[in-house]
């Protein structure tokens, strides 16, 4: 079931709304009252247009309400267990994150709350947004949206970390700073107006694919390949106002901080076989300065956001803050073995069971419905 923070914060949204149409229908009853001393057309018009005020109210609180009432139905369902594994992987996100910072911050409540929804690609409703479903009204919490064959293929929720890190970054005060911080870098490295703009628009999906993999280790490039590995148009496809990096590069971008991670065996590996699959970035339509700056714009990018401090991290770096090392892998692959043996993976952090899942699957260890079921049962064992 939704935690009890989740449905306080959608009371209180709830009781704020109906003490306005409270308000509205003292202002109906006070009408009918006047227009039933004398009524005149003007006064009986005056009833009618305060009721049809009144009336759009509860139409816009009970959508309201309708909108929670199906976000919170889905963990009655067959599906409950995995909404939740889910929200205990998006809770360890924001745990690593918060007690690995230089400094004591304000904790944000509540937690990120994962649902299912149709569609081919994960999204995020950030805490604070102004959201149509809600008749504008500001989220009251993080909200990832996982579609069902994620779910069911528990090795591609590196998503899930993905989606979480957008509203990190919002929740850090790391909005303007990392944008900031990766055009300064850029233009100071002679990248030029026009290749550091296309970086600095690229900041927050870059970010979300930096962070996913600092807190979830090389088999979130994995999880990656797999969404953005389609055809070549596709891939050698740039989008001069899209916020992705064109796909082409966005592999070889978590690449680079595979390599500054220490981890230039799974780099090169990754790295090969993007290539080989796409050889001729030329035949697409990245722009020659962005293709011919790449191999020096991508080191200074992911330096400046992932290896220079932030005042808001406590003057840490991104890659201090949530530290991924080859210990932390060690520590994957030996719960990928416990995991494909239907045994207890032991200690290891939520998020950290994503790369366990690919890890078995990868290397054949078990079938994958057993590494789909033995992950969720941990998860929900905890």
């Amino acid at each position: 079931m939704p935690s009890e923070g989740h449905i306080q914060v959608v009371n209180q949204l709830i009781t704020k709304l109906r003490r306005g149409l409270l308000k509205v229908s003292e202002k109906v009853h006070d009408s009918i009252a006047t227009a039933s001393e004398k009524p005149s057309s003007p006064r009986l018009q005056r009833v009618v247009t305060r009721k049809d005020k009144a009336h759009r109210w509860v139409q816009g609180i009970e959508k309201i309400w309708d909108f929670y009432f199906e976000l919170f139905g889905q963990r009655q369902g067959k599906y409950g267990d995995w909404l939740l594994s889910c929200d205990r992987i998006a809770m360890d996100c924001y745990q690593a994150a918060y007690t690995g910072l230089g400094v004591a911050r304000s904790v944000p409540a509540p937690p990120p709350f994962c649902y299912m929804k149709t569609g081919f690609a994960p999204a995020t409703i950030r805490r604070g947004i102004r959201m149509r479903r809600l008749g504008k009204q500001l989220n009251p919490f993080p909200l990832v949206q996982l579609p069902y064959h994620r779910l069911v293929n528990p090795w591609t929720l590196g998503a899930v970390m993905h989606e979480v890190s957008h509203n990190l970054q919002s929740d850090l005060g790391l909005n303007k700073d990392v944008p900031r911080q990766v055009g300064l870098r850029l233009l100071e490295a002679d990248m030029g107006r026009f290749v550091s703009s296309v970086w600095v628009r690229w900041n927050r999906e870059m970010f979300a694919d930096m962070s996913a993999l600092l807190l979830g280790g090389p088999e979130v490039v994995g999880s990656l390949m797999d969404v953005i590995g389609r055809a070549p148009a596709a891939v050698f496809g740039f989008n001069p106002r899209g916020p992705h990096p064109t796909p082409y590069l966005r592999l070889l971008i978590s690449a680079e901080l595979l390599r500054r991670l220490g981890f230039e065996k799974e780099a090169e590996q990754y790295s090969r076989a993007w290539t080989r699959i796409y050889p001729n970035p030329r035949g697409g339509s990245i722009p020659k300065k962005v293709l011919a700056t790449f191999p020096k714009a991508c080191a200074v990018a992911v330096d400046a956001m992932c290896f220079r401090p932030f005042r808001s991290l406590g003057n840490k770096s991104l890659s201090q803050v949530y530290r991924f090392e080859k210990k932390d892998q060690a520590m994957i692959e030996e719960s990928a073995r416990r995991m494909a043996a239907g045994v207890d993976p032991g200690i290891i952090p939520e998020r950290f069971l994503i790369g366990a899942a690919r890890v078995a699957l990868d290397r054949r260890m078990a079938r994958p419905g057993v590494i789909t079921e033995n992950f969720y049962k941990e998860l929900v064992r905890r």
